[in-house]
């Protein structure tokens, strides 16, 4: 009997040892990180399944050209302004494309559904880390679960003194298939209803000039922001000297004042608005954003949905004159 529970212990054990070792294993997985370094990158740029997204477009000053003539060694380019991440529909500018749209744009980058994409901007300013931010976000909501964008981008690797290459890497183009997360997306019709039933913050991540009706982009109809929306310009999170995202801490701060809860990030066209969701959903873990693509120009389409404004006659007096937007 003493020899049957000496057994019935030792083998009790060993299947303890056998499930803690399975546990630590899969605790030891390493996780794509949503940010990563200059450091991380050169350590992991060879890898089989890491694929550099070089996105420079106008927006950032640069663009084909800029590539052709110095990148990250490998990297392929796709320019965030031309090559269809962003579509005009329903006379609305710069929305989401279609599924169909997106799985060719995306395969045709040779990513498919185990690639690790990190997406590198030029690192000038806030608005070019919004086309890393969106890339980032449109990828992730096709399926695309390893993504993370380089932390300066291009300006940030120059400066670490690490190899450049010029010319053109021609993309191996492969087979991708969607698995849509609508989690992530917010359209007209849900933003109406967190504007009546409040169910739901709404984000404006313009600067505040936006905000407040000052001045508003070129394609949307009305000045002003959603009704019920809180202010928090995307600018706010950037550091603008050392052109990165602030430290986590920092960001933390900021979004303090941040009611708990559903929430949906908006600006003009979605693209300053992807930081913020970037920031909000990957960087401090709340799960519960989503990103309205359609924003403000395709809200002030319809003339029947409420804008709220601090413009005043003033403004447009100084508009008439020249002297304002």
């Amino acid at each position: 009997m003493r020899k049957f529970f000496a057994s019935l212990l030792a083998a009790s054990l060993g299947s303890l040892m056998l499930l803690g070792t399975t546990f630590t294993a899969s605790a030891a997985e390493p996780q794509t990180q949503p940010l990563v370094s200059v450091d991380w990158l050169k350590a992991h740029i060879k890898d089989n399944n890491v694929l550099v997204l070089d996105i420079r477009s106008a927006i950032d000053g640069g663009g084909t050209k800029a590539y052709e003539e110095a990148h990250i060694p490998g990297a392929i380019h796709s320019d965030y302004d031309k090559a269809g991440w962003r579509v005009t529909r329903g006379d609305v500018p710069f929305m989401l494309p279609t599924v169909p749209e997106l799985e060719k744009l995306i395969g045709d980058l040779g990513i498919d559904e185990q690639t690790h994409v990190v997406v590198v901007p030029a690192g000038v300013n806030f608005t070019d880390f919004g086309s890393a931010a969106r890339t980032y976000w449109t990828l992730k909501i096709v399926g695309v679960n390893n993504v993370s964008i380089l932390d300066g981008g291009v300006a940030a690797w120059k400066a670490a003194g690490l190899p450049l290459e010029n010319g053109v890497k021609k993309p191996s183009a492969t087979i991708f298939t969607a698995t849509l997360n609508a989690s992530l997306l917010s359209k007209v019709e849900d933003v109406t209803k967190a504007e009546t039933a409040k169910n739901a913050t709404l984000i404006d991540a313009r600067p505040a000039s936006f905000f407040e009706g000052k001045e508003k982009a070129p394609a949307a109809k009305a000045y002003g922001h959603i009704p019920g929306a809180v202010s928090l310009d995307s600018a706010s999170f950037y550091d603008a000297h050392a052109n990165k995202l602030k430290p986590r801490a920092e960001l933390v701060s900021i979004a303090s004042h941040l009611p708990q809860g559903p929430a949906v990030a908006y600006c003009n066209t979605g693209h300053w608005a992807a930081t913020d969701w970037f920031v909000l959903h990957e960087l401090l873990g709340r799960k519960d954003v989503s990103l309205y693509d359609g924003s403000m120009v395709e809200w002030t389409a319809d003339a029947t949905r409420p804008v709220e404004s601090s413009r005043t006659k003033w403004d447009d007096l100084k508009k008439a004159l020249g002297l304002g937007s």
